[in-house]
């Protein structure tokens, strides 16, 4: 009920109808979209059907979620395209907004609902919303107000009504403030710079600024500065080399200020007044004075991107490289013609072998901004085009059948629960090889040959509990007496169901693997009810 005013009339019947319209064509499209993209990513226009579809989007978002919110081990592909598409529809309706909110004069300072735009397109699917993030931040005002209360009770601030933005101009009135909110964020809440766990990206978004109640400099001095400012202190972000920092000007209305005019607040030091020379201290060498200026919000929005960009860089586990992939976005939503990102984004979609036609376009456009670009654009345009041309010759879906004389050494099936015997990893099968198809480097690399059966032994596909995919020998793996299910954000893509001891593929995986399930049903049934046999014994 929360889309609809109280004040608005609505013919609930027909409401109902269009409701019940959009429900029913979602799980259309959703059902679809398994035998459509299974063997490849989602393309670019993979999602026009839900995009050009009559009604009120908000109707197709609450049907997806009714299908991610069912049973939790059952219609595991219906839930794992309705992710995808709902993160794809928010991420287009965030990022018009973001790009909507750049377009604003250089003037307008709302440092936090920027913030917020970049919380909800990397977390799409968490309920964030600039409204409660600010209501959450207006509880603190209050705590701080009742703080300063006790300072001052004639303190102009405590008059202030919510969403005014008057400020206080003496310097002494505007220290009891900052005095008050140090004690309440700092001392009170317990609020502190993240040093034991930096470079996570979870300290670069606001809501979890505010669960954890700890960040990094930029995000815990974001939420400084919007409270100082909701009190009528005008603090000042700056844009400062490795550690951001806030400015307060100490200096009389309209003189003509320099560097030393203002003192520096240290957000992520709990606050703690910071002269030039301290500032210089705290990063270890001198800047020249441009580097103490303030800073408009763009540049604020960049520096916060550009942090989640460096993490998305350092990825290793997540091979979806999710985080880079929405900072690119970010990044180039802001300055679209960054021509070396725009190059790290065609390498990393090439990389990932998605949206061949997208990383065409962007290099395109790469070569338009910088010919001098011709030789890496080059490359990959070549690549890319063999990748097209490799997708089109590809002929029908490979059907393994475990019956066949060659397949007669495979011991395990897709859907069983797996442990590696030598690095101790939970993992589920979703395909198999009869002996090992990577090529000479990778068996060379992984050191293949120093097994028993080298790589003349049956192979493995696993999707890992860490969220990676591996490639498992088959004496490396015993079955999990213990069986549980595999958390990998892949795994409704091959499978409909968990059982409590195995995974059931869905349709599409079954065509591939025709004769396994019934494998699997003779497995779980010789491992695991021999196993409560034993038991009740």
């Amino acid at each position: 009920m929360k889309h609809y005013s109280p004040t608005d009339y609505v013919n609930w019947l027909e409401e109902y109808k269009v409701r019940q319209k959009a429900g029913l064509e979602a799980r259309k499209i959703v059902a679809s979209f398994s035998k459509r993209f299974f063997s490849e990513h989602v393309p670019c226009n993979g999602f026009s059907d839900i995009e050009n579809l009559e009604g009120p989007e908000i109707f197709f978002e609450d049907e997806l979620v009714c299908i991610l919110n069912m049973e939790g081990r059952k219609a595991l592909t219906w839930k794992y395209y309705a992710k995808k598409i709902l993160y794809y529809l928010r991420q287009q309706k965030i990022l018009n907004n973001l790009k909507a909110f750049l377009q604003q004069p250089d003037d307008y300072e709302s440092y936090l609902e920027g913030a917020v735009y970049i919380d909800q397109y990397c977390n799409p699917l968490s309920d964030i919303s600039l409204k409660d993030i600010q209501a959450q931040i207006d509880s603190i005002v209050e705590l701080v107000c009742k703080t300063l209360r006790g300072i001052n009770s004639r303190h102009p601030s405590l008059a202030f009504k919510a969403g005014e933005s008057s400020m206080i101009m003496e310097i002494e009135l505007q220290s009891q403030v900052l005095d008050a909110m140090n004690y309440v964020l700092y001392d009170q809440l317990k609020f502190k710079g993240n040093r034991m766990d930096y470079y996570n990206a979870l300290n670069l978004y606001m809501h979890q600024v505010l669960i954890r109640r700890t960040g990094i400099p930029i995000s815990m001095s974001l939420l400084y500065l919007t409270i100082a400012r909701q009190l009528g202190v005008p603090l000042e972000p700056v844009n400062f080399p490795s550690h951001f920092l806030l400015r307060w000007c100490q200096g009389a209305e309209g003189a003509t200020l320099d560097i030393f005019d203002y003192i520096y607040i240290d957000a992520f030091g709990k606050g703690k007044q910071l002269t030039v020379k301290e500032c210089e201290y705290l990063i270890g060498q001198h800047v020249t004075a441009a580097l103490y200026g303030v800073v408009n919000v763009k540049k604020v929005l960049q520096r916060m991107v550009g942090n989640l960009l460096s993490l998305g860089k350092r990825e290793g586990i997540d091979q979806s490289y999710q985080l880079l992939r929405d900072s690119l976005d970010l990044y180039l939503a802001m300055y679209p013609d960054q021509v070396q990102l725009l190059l790290l984004q065609a390498r990393l979609y090439f990389h990932l072998g998605i949206w061949p036609e997208k990383v065409l376009d962007i290099l395109q456009h790469i070569q338009t901004l910088d010919p001098g670009q011709h030789g890496a654009v080059g490359y990959l345009v070549q690549h890319t085009l063999e990748h097209i041309e490799r997708k089109k010759e590809e002929v029908g879906v490979e059907v393994k059948l475990r019956s066949d004389e060659k397949h007669r050494d495979v011991c395990y099936s897709i859907g069983l629960i797996m442990k590696h015997k030598r690095y101790g990893y939970n993992c589920v099968i979703y395909g198999w090889d009869p002996t090992c198809m990577m090529g000479h480097e990778w068996i060379r690399n992984m050191n293949v040959h120093s097994l028993p059966h080298g790589h003349h032994q049956p192979f493995y596909n696993v999707l890992v509990e860490d969220g990676s995919c591996r490639y498992a020998a088959q004496e490396n793996l015993e079955y999990n007496v213990e069986p549980q299910e595999i958390s990998h954000p892949d795994v409704g893509r091959y499978f409909s169901e968990f059982t409590g001891t195995h995974y059931i593929p869905n349709a599409e995986l079954e065509i591939r693997y025709p004769e396994d399930l019934e494998f699997v049903y003779e497995t779980v049934q010789n491992i695991y009810s021999a196993k409560k046999e034993n038991i009740v014994e």
